[in-house]
């Protein structure tokens, strides 16, 4: 029986969309927002960035970068704990991406689109539905008028449930692989057995196929993913009790505000005692 690796790590992300192309094309034309006829057909590899190092996110961003042989650019990132500042560094890794075409040419109408795709093993938007969000640049009053040339995608993976795989059946078998495959998984699904690329896929992911020093960098990579969750555990809760705190802080004001206010004091003289604005006085009752 074989073992198989979580396709979410450094290493075997590299492996499976980072080194095989075909996989990667299936995968952005299953994901991505393209139209019929403009599905994405062959790819040349470009070098990964270096991702800028934060306490919170060291080494658990993954990123695959190609290039279209018609030129337009794809950035496929995993990012395993969500921290606020993700959308806004996913935007400017693609504007910079975008804007780099004109070391090649200085004709605007040349510009090719980009596409950034980016799994999310966290939910961050708990008051929505659905798992895929796609954003672009449009009319604030008519949605028909497009500015093209960013195309930002997150999918929340744990948000992801299959339903029905006869609707973008490859889209559901890319995300079963990515969510039911792991170190855990005693028997890979037949669904994913049966499809040539997520079949092939899966032989990739067998841990036999992985060297000691792989091995070595995939646990290493695991660690530092627990390490930086811990982290931003204990940000998010030094954060909540400091908002906490300034809260009863600014409570406390408004009773002694309340009761300086009693004593018939102007509201310049509460505002100089309390600190509160001359309006949240006068709003007091």
């Amino acid at each position: 029986m074989a073992k198989y690796l979580d396709p979410k790590a450094d290493v075997t992300f590299k492996k499976v969309f980072g080194e095989h192309k075909n996989l990667v094309i299936s995968l952005l034309n299953a994901l991505l927002p393209l139209e019929d006829g403009h599905e994405v057909e062959s790819i040349e590899y470009l070098p990964s960035e270096l991702v800028p190092r934060t306490p919170t996110s060291k080494n658990t961003i993954v990123d695959v970068r190609c290039e279209e042989t018609g030129g337009r650019k794809f950035i496929v990132e995993m990012q395993m704990n969500w921290t606020a500042d993700f959308r806004e560094r996913v935007l400017f890794n693609a504007s910079k991406a975008y804007v780099r075409q004109l070391d090649k040419s200085e004709k605007y109408n040349l510009l090719q689109p980009v596409y950034a795709l980016n799994f999310v093993n966290k939910v961050f938007e708990p008051g929505m539905d659905g798992y895929y969000h796609y954003y672009r640049m449009v009319h604030a009053q008519d949605s028909g008028k497009v500015l093209e040339g960013l195309h930002l995608v997150f999918i929340e993976l744990p948000k992801f449930k299959a339903k029905n795989l006869t609707e973008k059946k490859m889209q559901v078998l890319w995300l079963r692989f990515l969510t039911e495959i792991d170190e855990n998984a005693k028997s890979a699904p037949s669904d994913l057995l049966d499809n040539p690329q997520t079949s092939q896929a899966l032989e990739i992911l067998e841990e036999s196929a992985y060297s000691e020093a792989e091995m070595l960098d995939y646990d290493r990579y695991w660690d530092q993913v627990r390490r930086d969750k811990a982290l931003m555990d204990d940000l998010e809760e030094t954060h909540a009790k400091l908002n906490a705190a300034v809260e009863k802080l600014r409570q406390d004001k408004l009773q002694t505000a309340q009761k300086l206010k009693a004593m018939n004091l102007t509201t310049e003289q509460i505002a100089d005692a309390t600190g509160l604005f001359i309006a949240e006085i006068a709003a007091l009752r």
